[in-house]
C-alpha cells in the first residue's frame, strides 16, 4: 500500500528517510501548513505533490515548474473543465488562453516533462456521497482522493465512514484521506481487507502525525508505516 505524507514543511529530510511514496506540499496560503521554502533533494522514489485550492492555471504551472512537482492535488471546487485545461496544458505545452500561452513561452522550462504530471482530484465525504459527480472527471484525472468534509479544505483531523466506499463504481485508483492516525490502525487494517479497498491506491496522512502544523512526528510515522506494510492480508 502506498503512503502519502501531506502538509510537509519543517522536517522534510527526516520524513523522506522513511521512504514514503509521496510527500505533499500545500500551496494554499490560508493553511497553517502553507509551503514557501526550498525542497531539498529527495530520493527519486518519492513523488512530490503540490496541493492547491481553486488556484489559477498559471499558479499551478508555476509551482510545478519551480518545485519540479510530480503531481497536483486539487482540493477545491475545480470543475472537470478546469482539470481538462490543466491536463491539456501539461500534455501539449500550449495554453487555453493568450495570457497562459505567454506564461508558458516565457517561464516554463523545457527541462521539466509536464506530460508526466498526475492530477489528483479531491472529493469530500461526510455521511454519504453521490458517486455520479465523478463521471465528468473519470477520463481526465489520474487519481481521486476521498477526504472528510469539514470547515477546511483538508487537515480537519477526523475520518468519514469508509463503508461509503463499498459503493465506489469506478476502477480508477484512489487515495484515502481524512483524520488517519495511529488510533486508526485496526480500523484501517479491516478496511484494507474489505471489498471497499479494492481500488485504494494510497493512504494519505497529515495532521494526526504532527507535533505542530507541518512538523511531523517521526516515531509515530515509523509505527504507522510498519502497521501499514502488514495491514493487508
Amino acid at each position: 500500500m502506498n503512503l502519502k505524507v501531506c502538509g510537509m514543511n519543517h522536517n522534510l529530510e527526516e520524513v523522506a528517510q522513511l521512504q514514503p511514496d509521496y510527500l505533499g506540499f500545500i500551496f494554499w496560503e490560508p493553511s497553517s501548513r502553507y509551503f514557501s521554502g526550498e525542497i531539498p533533494k529527495l530520493p527519486s522514489s518519492i513523488k512530490k505533490v503540490g496541493v492547491f485550492v481553486d488556484a489559477s492555471l498559471e499558479e499551478v504551472i508555476q509551482k510545478v515548474e519551480e518545485y519540479e512537482l510530480n503531481a497536483v492535488q486539487l482540493h477545491g471546487k475545480e470543475t472537470a473543465v478546469y482539470c481538462k485545461e490543466l491536463k491539456e496544458s501539461f500534455l501539449s505545452f500550449r495554453a487555453q488562453s493568450r495570457n497562459l500561452k505567454e506564461f508558458h513561452e516565457n517561464k516554463v522550462s523545457t527541462a521539466l516533462d509536464l506530460t508526466k504530471i498526475d492530477i489528483i482530484k479531491v472529493f469530500s465525504i461526510k455521511d454519504d456521497f453521490d458517486f455520479e459527480v465523478l463521471n465528468d472527471y473519470e477520463e481526465i484525472c489520474d487519481y481521486f482522493l476521498f477526504d472528510t468534509k469539514g470547515k477546511l479544505p483538508g487537515g480537519n483531523g477526523y475520518t468519514f465512514d469508509w463503508s461509503v466506499l463499498e459503493k465506489y463504481p469506478s476502477n480508477k485508483p484512489y487515495f484515502l484521506s481524512g483524520g488517519i492516525g495511529l488510533e486508526s490502525k485496526e480500523k484501517l487494517k479491516a478496511f484494507l481487507n474489505s471489498t471497499a479497498s479494492k481500488n485504494c491506491f494510497a493512504i494519505d496522512v497529515n495532521s494526526k502525525f504532527e507535533t505542530a502544523p507541518g512538523l511531523k512526528n517521526i516515531e509515530d510515522l515509523k509505527i504507522f508505516i510498519e502497521s501499514l506494510n502488514s495491514g493487508r492480508n
